[in-house]
């Protein structure tokens, strides 16, 4: 048996069978980095499995527009394959709605959804006909009516308690005890305040831990309508979770939850949106990465230290906190596995992926051993964009 082919699980994406019948079916991203050599850490996309969370999402999902999360994963040949499927897309920054264009979106399918925007390209997005611009604060909204009057906006609103893995709940939002004074500002100012955004946070692994956060933003929504504003838009944001290991439900299950949960608590809403970033694209992707070194600090020290080629400045920002839990293979899984303290390449001390919870992998293990890091889709190629130490930023290879 291959030993690149362990752990895998119903989550893993795009199987091909082997020639072996005795040999476990492989992903076409797990084949495709057994049968390369790479120079340097490289994220290795399988567009298709792509296209198939897309599906599934847009299943569970119904009349709810997928507006894809593009800073999750910018990848042009991501992007034309979302937009070949019919996906709108939400941008932070001139250069993804540039990215989103190019890729063949049009206008109408774009939303801005940062709320901290500089005007020029608040005004740059208004002359290219993007119409829908989030808002959280009173000088967005100035900024937003001088330079793209008329313009629809929605109201990104704060919540509390929120169980995601990654929560997302001080830097965006407005106070919900604002929100009906922003919305009543913005139509003072000429724009068209359609509605409300909010995020339940990033890896929020079961649809019920929605339930709480949902509570909170339809009263909002209700004491709104209540006086007289005409909502038309609930932005129901991210959060959709990818496999790091931890159960989760299946994609189509988990957003027709998610729906339901919506309409118990604001009925028939004209139009939903939903910015899947991880929950589309993770478990797409996967790292070949590389071991430089094992160690061990003294003779009766517990664990060993692994040192990989790629750490946390070169793509795998997500493990601050040890938050995100990377599942890893090797050529060596076949033998007798130890808790290892995992680390990455550079400098600076504080690059250390996992030491508070030990990672488990192959005592054998030794330097120029090829390691695969799966679920890595989302939120690596970016986070990489800087080569920290020397360190050369991520390589992509979409298939």
């Amino acid at each position: 048996m291959n030993a690149y082919v362990t752990g895998l699980t119903a989550r893993d994406s795009s199987f091909v069978t082997t020639a072996n019948t005795d040999q476990p079916a492989v992903s076409r991203v797990e084949a495709y980095i057994r049968a390369q050599d790479f120079a340097r850490p490289t994220l290795v996309i399988d567009t298709e499995a792509v296209a198939r969370q897309f599906a599934a999402l847009a299943q569970g999902l119904g009349r709810a527009r997928i507006h894809y999360a593009v800073k999750a994963n910018p990848a042009p040949e991501i992007l034309r394959k979302l937009h070949s499927l019919g996906s709108n897309f939400d941008a932070a920054s001139r250069v993804e709605l540039q990215m989103c264009l190019d890729a063949g979106a049009a206008p109408e399918q774009l939303s801005f959804g940062n709320t901290i925007k500089r005007a020029s390209d608040i005004a740059w997005a208004h002359e290219q006909g993007i119409d829908l611009f989030a808002v959280d604060a009173e000088e967005e909204i100035e900024k937003i009516a001088a330079n793209a009057p008329g313009a629809r906006v929605y109201l990104r609103i704060i919540v509390d308690a929120t169980e995601a893995e990654w929560p997302l709940t001080r830097k965006f939002g407005s106070g919900r005890d604002k929100a009906l004074a922003l919305i009543a500002m913005a139509k003072d100012y000429g724009l068209n305040p359609v509605g409300l955004s909010f995020h339940v946070g990033s890896q929020t692994r079961r649809a019920a831990m929605w339930a709480p956060i949902l509570d909170q933003v339809a009263a909002v929504w209700h004491a709104a309508k209540a006086e007289g504003h005409e909502l038309t838009l609930l932005n129901i944001g991210g959060g959709f979770p990818a496999f790091y290991g931890r159960e989760i439900d299946a994609p189509a299950l988990y957003a027709a939850e998610v729906m339901r949960l919506v309409q118990e608590r604001f009925g028939d809403v004209p139009e939903i949106m939903a910015e899947p970033g991880r929950g589309l694209v993770a478990e797409a992707g996967m790292i070949a990465a590389e071991v430089l070194l094992v160690s061990k600090k003294s003779d009766d020290d517990l664990h060993r230290w692994v040192y990989l080629d790629i750490g946390r400045f070169s793509g795998l920002a997500e493990t601050e906190g040890e938050a995100i839990r990377y599942q890893f293979a090797t050529a060596r899984d076949h033998e007798t596995t130890g808790a290892c303290i995992l680390a990455g390449p550079s400098c600076d001390s504080a690059d250390v992926l996992y030491e508070k919870q030990p990672v488990q992998l192959p005592l054998g293990l030794r330097a120029g051993d090829k390691v695969m890091i799966r679920a890595c889709g989302a939120y690596t190629s970016t986070y990489a964009s800087v080569g920290f130490n020397g360190f050369p930023p991520l390589d992509v290879v979409a298939i």
